[in-house]
């Protein structure tokens, strides 16, 4: 916490939906009493996303951070009343499968809800029929029952969160329509607002749909982008006549058709996500009295589309026949928030210092936001990993007003889809290149998307290669897709050859000034304080001892570093801590880099330059500036893939020369490209870990099997003194290396692990390893012997697998020291 006064800080939230409510809550909870909550529109319903929000809490989802959100609001809105009345009807969840397709997703998703914590069981088409007796069980071929979830009234917990908010200090006020966000020095300083000036320490975003308009007050880009959503209620059923409750039955899904159904007492409300997506314009959005002198309910609610609802009507009635012989009563077109991957948009701006944003929230995730934003503003983090959420995930290119909208739009598009973890969008596409692009395409390069940037995955030009290969096991439907037994051809050809590997979407940023070394001595966890040309592994802590990142740092001069980092969010981290004296810059864009790896790599490379490329001229884990061919490059002597080779860096512009370079003189060597799946699988056949995926700062070094890159002894560094305490006990818990007993088995991760059978852990990162010919797969599991067995679930089915020793290949490097 950095403002002028620490131990009560001015917090103002701007917004007192859900999202404003709970943080309030969450805020004061915490001892932080200055707290001023402002609303545009008239308190308890300010006429925001909130206030027409259906209240569906599904937990389950293929993020572990959004399932956490959504467990703990479930669990703060169960214990939640206002005048006696539940926040919170804990009526069940079910989602149908009327398509094979469907079905099969409903087991991953059950999977995935034991991954993560959540009771749920997939149940029969009969059983369907008795959870809610007004469907069709012949379209029904089986459903996901999640007992757990529930039914929010979102206007009654924001609601009981304000009074509890206001009994500690807090103030809401409503009627005040923010106008400008004043600012001094690089820090937040106030929000003006029609009726007065608030001064602020914090000033937190919480706006919903109007993020963009309080950003742009602020100078600060919120990369958000509105849509309106259908939902409809039906004229009263006879079949629910005589209801007491407002719902009994579970909250439906019938994702093959883009629809949810929900009870209001005798009424059934229905949400469509079938129509083609009606992006909103934030800035147009009328506020709520000249809403309702334009006859519309609320801001956020805009007419109904008869047009949009007419193919889903159909569908309704063919799922719950009872709807054939009744009408929509009332409609509405509700606006709320999607960002371009569609997650939340958390976190401190980095263009203006205590200026936050929690915002694309919905009300099924609101209260582990607030729990998660005020942790960390109170704290300095949250107590879970959030780097799927932060602000700073996004890539410049990633932020323009054109790729919001048409990625926001299509986030809205897919909100029931069958999404395979691999599939890459489609538009806008390709939107970064490498040098290389043009080459990858002729050699027949089949790209997937990450970052922007198009990623080869394998290479066409390789598919004879196949013919010459033991017979690789054919794969299910599932882990088939967005794979190809080419990539096993590029693996054993970088085991036995040399192949040629993209790497120029790997992030480099470039630490140069006086106090360049002191500063990444302090700010990470190994001792860089070595010879210009050392490269060292090292760690991004937090003061908790949590893995923020892992990184690669090359001495390239006395006070010039280039660093291998993993997302906007290091540069963000590092450039906040940058003393005067050093300067932190991105140079990815401008830069492009070739790993050429492979037990001949020396033979090709070493031709090509005056540069001694020996084993004693060129150790391992060393950098030296050099050229190959014509092309000046700087040359590191790393392997993810656990083979000899460079990772060769040069400028963008001499990025084809110096591809065209090795693959000429490569030839005679057997040279072929190979893409992401090859180098995947060869990364975890040695145990290298990839943050974000394995490791986050939900996780120590020593329980991530990275503490090698922790000096204990060197002077200060960030999470040192945590990790003092946290090393004087043994870890409870690993990330373990499995060997799925059955060689043709595969699993692509989060799958739960079950040990001595109950659920104990779940896979992070998987990949058929060519090598060994067995699926490795690494898995959060207590600490467990080698050679112990347990189960993984894969789509319901129970897979062996058996923890082993690492590295699993080449245990004494002697592949990559020569």
């Amino acid at each position: 916490m950095s403002s002028t006064t620490e131990s009560r800080p001015r917090v103002v939230i701007v917004g007192a939906g859900i999202m404003g409510c709970s943080l309030a809550d969450e805020l004061t909870a915490r001892g932080w009493r200055d707290i001023t909550v402002l609303e545009q529109g008239p308190l308890p319903a300010p006429g925001g996303s909130t206030s027409h929000a259906p209240g569906l809490v599904f937990q389950t989802s293929p993020s572990k951070t959004l399932t956490a959100f959504a467990r703990y609001t479930v669990e703060k809105f169960n214990s939640l009343a206002v005048d006696g009345v539940s926040c919170f009807d804990q009526v069940g969840g079910l989602e149908l499968a009327t398509t094979a397709e469907r079905l099969a997703d409903l087991h991953r998703r059950a999977g995935y809800a034991t991954s993560w914590g959540v009771r749920g069981e997939i149940v029969s088409a009969a059983r369907c029929k008795e959870l809610w007796p007004l469907i069709d069980e012949s379209v029904v071929l089986g459903g996901f029952h999640t007992p757990d979830d529930g039914l929010a009234r979102a206007v009654l917990a924001a609601r009981a969160q304000q009074a509890r908010a206001t009994e500690k200090g807090a103030r809401f006020l409503d009627r005040h329509t923010v106008t400008g966000i004043e600012r001094e020095n690089g820090r937040v300083t106030a929000v003006v607002t029609d009726r007065g000036t608030f001064l602020a320490d914090h000033v937190v975003s919480a706006a919903g749909f109007w993020g963009p308009v309080i950003g742009r007050m602020a100078g600060v880009d919120v990369p958000l982008q509105p849509l309106a959503h259908q939902y409809a209620r039906t004229k009263r059923l006879p079949e629910l006549a005589g209801a007491r409750a407002e719902a009994s039955k579970p909250i439906l899904r019938h994702q093959d058709r883009d629809l949810y159904f929900r009870e209001h007492h005798d009424r059934v409300g229905i949400g469509s996500y079938a129509h083609k997506p009606l992006p909103v314009d934030p800035f147009a959005i009328l506020p709520y009295d000249e809403a309702r002198a334009n006859d519309m309910e609320m801001p956020s609610s805009f007419p109904f589309t008869d047009e949009d609802w007419a193919p889903s009507w159909e569908d309704c009635r063919e799922l719950i026949p009872a709807l054939r012989d009744t009408e929509i009563e009332e409609g509405f077109n509700g606006v709320f928030s999607f960002t371009p991957d569609g997650m939340p948009l958390l976190g401190e701006s980095r263009q203006l210092r205590g200026f936050w944003l929690a915002e694309a929230v919905w009300v099924t995730h609101s209260a582990g936001v607030a729990k998660a934003v005020a942790e960390w503003m109170v704290d300095g983090r949250a107590s879970i990993d959030l780097h799927e959420c932060e602000l700073t995930r996004f890539e410049e290119a990633q932020r323009s007003p054109s790729y919001v909208r048409e990625r926001g739009s299509r986030q809205f598009v897919e909100v029931y889809d069958v999404l395979h973890p691999l599939q890459p969008m489609e538009q806008p596409r390709p939107l970064r290149v490498s040098p290389f692009y043009a080459r990858q395409r002729e050699l027949g390069a089949r790209f997937l998307e990450g970052g922007g940037w198009e990623r080869p995955h394998w290479y066409e030009a390789n598919a004879p290669l196949v013919d010459a290969l033991a017979p690789v096991p054919e794969r299910d439907a599932w882990s088939a897709r967005y794979w190809s037994p080419i990539a096993a051809a590029e693996a054993k050809a970088t085991r036995e050859r040399v192949a040629l590997y993209d790497m120029t979407p790997l992030r480099r940023l470039e630490v140069t000034g006086p106090g360049a070394l002191g500063f990444l001595q302090h700010m990470t966890s190994n001792n860089l304080r070595k010879k210009p040309g050392a490269v060292t592994y090292t760690l991004l802590l937090d003061e908790a001892g949590g893995v923020r990142s892992d990184l690669t740092v090359a001495r390239l001069a006395v006070d010039r570093f280039q660093v291998g980092a993993n997302s906007p969010a290091d540069l963000d981290w590092l450039t906040r801590h940058a003393p005067d004296d050093v300067h932190v810059r991105d140079i990815t864009s401008g830069t492009c880099c070739i790993g050429v790896w492979g037990p001949l790599a020396r033979d090709l490379v070493q031709p090509l330059t005056r540069d001694d490329f020996s084993h004693e001229g060129f150790g391992y884990f060393r950098a030296k500036e050099a050229h190959v061919g014509h092309v000046p490059v700087t040359a590191m002597r790393l392997s993810y893939v656990g083979e000899l080779g460079w990772e060769l860096y040069t400028s963008a512009d001499l990025g084809l020369r110096l591809w065209d370079t090795l693959w000429e003189a490569g030839r005679e060597h057997g040279v072929v490209a190979a893409g992401r799946s090859a180098f995947n699988s060869l990364r975890l056949e040695k145990g290298y870990r990839a943050w974000g995926v394995d490791m986050t700062d939900e996780h120590n070094p020593y329980e991530a099997g990275v503490g090698f890159a922790v000096r204990m002894d060197k002077d200060g560094f960030v999470g040192q003194e945590a990790l003092r305490e946290i090393s004087r006990s043994e870890p409870t818990r690993r990330l373990t290396p499995l060997l799925l007993d059955d060689p043709a088995a595969v699993v692509l991760g989060k799958e739960p692990v079950h040990v001595d059978g109950a659920p104990a852990g779940y896979v992070t990162s998987a990949s058929y390893g060519y090598t060994l010919g067995r699926c490795v797969a690494y898995a959060w599991l207590p600490v467990l012997p080698a050679g112990a067995g347990v189960h993984i679930e894969y789509f319901g089915e129970k897979i062996r697998a058996t923890v082993a020793d690492e590295p699993l290949f080449d245990p004494k490097m002697t592949r990559i020291r020569r």
